[in-house]
């Protein structure tokens, strides 16, 4: 599955550019576009601009994607593709550049006849683009010609104009994001990096470049291994039960499948899914294949070789404990749930999924039996603690709303009774909760206060995690149980804020609480209902007026507006310290408080943290820390 160029017999020129739209609606809602205005939908245009180039790799045309951070703020993708159609479209009396780059819904891929497979379902990718910026420019190398057209915020500038002479064929796009759309225009190396070394693991053989000339940053992503190397890279801080990962691939139906998978000695899953190089996140019909191919093909293997007893089972559960894959599907029309693209919608992807897994793994197995029996084995450890767990599971698990009485004992609930209204506050010691449960809103407010450190869930199975007090206490109180039984239409809040001190040990805490979300808890995350409670670091007061600030810049400022004399500064080391009124005012009123919505940007990047943070290893952690020392807000000696 090497990226190379070949010859198609499918042309791509003009006549197979459609149009369904103008731009005018982008400019008003880019949100419906893009998903947001935030550092997010910036980064989405060059997404969306690599994702055409790739999408000539898909077709047989590009071999390498070249991306420049320009230090104007400007962006350039150059690929070396077959060049955007040049010539007059016979209904539009355009070139099919112009209309690729200012007609929504305009692109060769809607006929699958230039593009067999796409990413870029919709057309709406480029011309979005363009609509979102000041100025946007294109090169196009074709027909032994360079030409040549500019654009402004989606209207054509200039006509297309030969420039040159040109020795291969490719695109060039350059843009400037617009600053009266956008939130903020600075990209972020690491967040496009992550991004595009992805789009190389998914193409084998494909060469993505990616230059920073402002911050003199360069990377050139190329790897022959594909998925295969993918996982090795994911599990690169991870504990592996078998030295290679298991790979196959095959294409059925006119559809292509390729998986690899890699078990750790650890205890949470990490399975990731594409379809047509799109990040599924949350996952669809290919994702259901693999799991099921995966739970049989270790149930037959478990039986047929005893052992397990014929009447004995292994649950998914069991099958994926410690599992890192990889599951990347190329599907020639896709159906996905909305523009976003998070879920793959297409019924026969499944049975045709499941059948590839089945065989191919199967016949894996047979070929390495010491393989098959070492990551079995580990899936009837699961059984085992599984079945020792279920007493603690059952507490877990909610019907309806539950009755007060049945809450953790130290739970101070509030009297709503409507998730969408009511929060959780998870609170650092039973001090800090006193003073917690004193200060809050009865009618929407509840408190639960957790003695010391939660248990680190990223080293425990399941059994040991659901035997620690906090964790059940937690889980209870929310209501949504966890893992497979989570069921998010059970949550008794819509906010949960985890407070603790601002101090080392209080981050140690919040750490371990992000730990346990992240892992059992996900969708709550996802669906924005996980935020930090942001206490003030100082109190401020000269005479009768008191101030409070969170940060030292602050503080500063304050200490500026007062004057250098009279002025008394506290430092808040823990919530404990501030009575249930400054607690209030500070840290809990909707009306005054600063609270940070926990989001995940990059599910892959946040596994690889939790690892290096929370993991076995040692050496991984200590780089880190080596690396980020000289970002260290807190330090107590």
């Amino acid at each position: 599955m090497m990226a190379k160029k070949i010859i198609s017999d499918h042309s791509y020129d003009s006549d197979k550019i459609q149009v369904l739209e103008g731009l005018e609606s982008v400019r008003k809602n880019p949100g419906m576009y893009i998903g947001s205005t935030d550092e997010r939908g910036l980064h989405h245009l060059i997404y969306e601009v690599v994702d055409n180039s790739v999408d000539e790799a898909l077709a047989g045309f590009c071999t390498r994607v070249e991306v420049t951070l320009n230090k104007d703020g400007t962006v350039t993708v150059a690929d070396n593709g077959r060049g955007i159609p040049v010539d007059l479209h016979e209904k539009y009396h355009k070139p099919g550049v112009e209309l690729v780059m200012t007609m929504l819904y305009s692109g060769g891929k809607f006929d699958r006849k230039a593009y067999k497979v796409s990413g870029g379902l919709h057309g709406v990718g480029v011309s979005v683009v363009n609509a979102l910026s000041t100025w946007l420019e294109v090169k196009v190398r074709r027909n032994d010609k360079e030409y040549y057209q500019k654009y402004e915020k989606g209207i054509t500038a200039c006509p297309l104009k030969t420039v040159g002479k040109a020795t291969d064929t490719g695109t060039t796009i350059r843009f400037l994001p617009d600053a009266s759309i956008f939130e903020t225009t600075e990209f972020n190396y690491d967040t496009v990096a992550t991004r595009l070394r992805e789009m190389a693991f998914l193409n084998a053989g494909l060469q993505i470049e990616i230059t920073d000339q402002k911050n003199k940053k360069h990377d050139l992503f190329v790897y022959n291994g594909g998925v295969s190397e993918f996982v090795t890279f994911l599990n690169r801080n991870k504990t592996a039960l078998h030295p290679n990962p298991i790979y196959f691939q095959d294409e059925r139906d006119g559809m292509q499948a390729e998986v690899a998978l890699q078990y750790t000695d650890g205890y949470t899953e990490n399975i990731f899914s594409f379809a047509n190089n799109i990040n599924t996140y949350e996952g669809g019909t290919h994702l259901i294949g693999f799991k099921g191919a995966l739970t049989r093909v270790f149930n037959d293997y478990a039986k047929t070789n005893k052992l397990i007893d014929d009447n004995d089972s292994l649950t998914g559960e069991d099958c994926r404990e410690g599992l890192t894959a990889v599951v990347s599907v190329k599907v020639s029309a896709p159906q996905f749930e909305g523009q976003t693209k998070m879920k793959l919608g297409n019924s026969e992807v499944r049975g045709i999924v499941e059948g590839i897994c089945c065989d191919k793994l199967a016949e894996f197995f047979e070929e390495n039996p010491s393989v098959a029996h070492i990551v079995i084995e580990k899936a009837i450890l699961s059984s085992k603690a599984r079945d020792a767990a279920r007493k603690a599971r059952e507490l877990t698990r909610r019907k309806g709303l539950l009755e007060s009485t049945a809450l953790p004992g130290k739970l101070a609930d509030c009297s709503s009774r409507e998730p969408d209204k009511s929060e959780l506050y998870l609170v650092e010691g039973d001090s800090a909760g006193g003073s917690a449960k004193g200060a809050r809103n009865r009618e929407f407010q509840a408190i639960l206060p957790l003695r010391g450190k939660i248990l680190n869930v990223q080293k425990a199975r399941m059994d040991k995690i659901l035997k620690n007090e906090e964790i059940l206490a937690m889980i209870t109180a929310i209501g949504t149980g966890i893992s497979e039984e989570f069921n998010i239409e059970n949550a008794r809040y819509h906010r949960i804020i985890l407070m603790t001190d601002a101090d080392v040990d209080g981050e140690h805490i919040r750490t371990l609480l992000l730990t346990f979300f992240f892992n059992y808890m996900r969708p709550m995350i996802e669906k924005g209902y996980l935020y930090i409670a942001q206490p003030p670091l100082f109190k401020i007061s000269k005479g009768k007026a008191v101030e409070y600030a969170y940060s030292d810049r602050e503080r500063n400022q304050i200490m500026k507006k007062l004057g250098n004399t009279g002025v008394n500064i506290q430092r808040y080391k823990g919530l404990g310290e501030m009575n249930p009124e400054q607690l209030w005012e500070t840290t809990m009123d909707p009306q005054r408080r600063m609270m940070l919505k926990v989001t995940i940007e990059d599910a892959m990047a946040a596994v690889d943290l939790f690892d290096v943070l929370m993991g076995e290893a040692v050496e991984p952690r200590k780089q880190f820390i080596e690396a980020h020392a000289k970002d260290v807000i807190n330090l107590d000696i």
